[in-house]
């Protein structure tokens, strides 16, 4: 993920925020529920081009490999076009049932029509990642970097009119929406009235979007790797948020790491999940890197 992506890290303020009192409020809905407490990690790319090191030499099937060591995919690559049926049948075949998939809403419905006139591509999406059944974690919409607030309206008939029954995240990148706490509110408001769910970034050079700003009961972060090893403190953080956020009554993790690996970097996916196991008394499957054809 190029956006927000900085030369030098010196200087930023890497902490997390503080929980707003309206996140509070959102998950103390939930916290006498007693639905299972749901973790899902994974990249946002299978490919072996974007993973070099990870898959042991010789590996068949690139998905197949991948759905062993992680649970779920955040899919970047229905950003570019709308996933074919016959496509979405081939990956769930592939993978195991408690595998996930959050399919990214195709470009030409977010940046290129920006949300105008937009009811038949979006059908003809969602009809095709019916199909994941199950496996279906979350569909979520990436706006551009230039969608504005003076285009709210425009979100929200969007929002209002998404078809009830498909779980749906959210993340505006433009800096006016968190420049004005006012129209912050309303985008979140927003939201939360149509249970869907508010993405945090967390990248080094945009930290206005690291807002913690929750709207539905279900966490979901995107994690982009500063390639210095300040990330390992910056896990940890997110590690002790989400255990304080489970407390409150969080149901779900939808957690993303945005990390590439060219050479012998260390897989941050499996630190985090090997502590976030530890910490919270889960059993999530740790994800490990090949080397030399050896796994550690």
């Amino acid at each position: 993920m190029k956006f927000g992506k900085v030369d030098s890290i010196k200087g930023i303020d890497f902490s997390l925020p503080e929980i707003p009192p309206a996140t509070l409020v959102i998950l103390a809905k939930y916290k006498e529920e007693h639905s299972s407490f749901q973790v899902y990690v994974g990249g946002a790319r299978w490919a072996k081009s974007e993973l070099k090191g990870f898959y042991p030499p010789k590996t068949k099937d690139e998905l197949t490999y991948y759905s062993t060591q992680f649970n779920a995919i955040e899919m970047n690559g229905t950003f570019y076009s709308s996933p074919q049926k016959e496509q979405i049948l081939t990956w769930k075949k592939k993978t195991p049932s408690d595998f996930k998939f959050y399919p990214k809403i195709p470009q030409s419905i977010s940046h290129y029509s920006r949300l105008l006139n937009v009811k038949e591509k979006l059908w003809t999406f969602l009809d095709a990642i019916t199909l994941f059944e199950e496996q279906l974690g979350m569909a979520f919409l990436q706006m551009h970097d230039n969608y504005k607030p003076k285009d709210f309206e425009r979100l929200k008939g969007f929002v209002e009119d998404f078809p009830k029954g498909y779980p749906l995240a959210i993340e505006i990148r433009n800096e006016e929406w968190f420049q004005n706490d006012s129209i912050f509110n309303e985008y979140a408001d927003l939201l939360e009235q149509n249970f869907i769910t508010n993405v945090i970034v967390d990248t080094p050079g945009r930290r206005d979007i690291l807002h913690m700003r929750l709207t539905t009961p279900h966490l979901f972060v995107r994690f982009v790797s500063a390639y210095d090893p300040v990330d390992y403190t910056r896990l940890d953080a997110w590690i002790e948020r989400i255990k304080v956020f489970k407390e409150e009554g969080l149901q779900s993790v939808n957690f993303f790491i945005h990390q590439g690996l060219q050479g012998e970097e260390e897989l941050y996916a499996t630190y985090f999940v090997e502590k976030l196991n530890q910490v919270l008394g889960l059993n999530v499957r740790i994800p490990t890197k090949n080397r030399d054809g050896l796994l550690f």
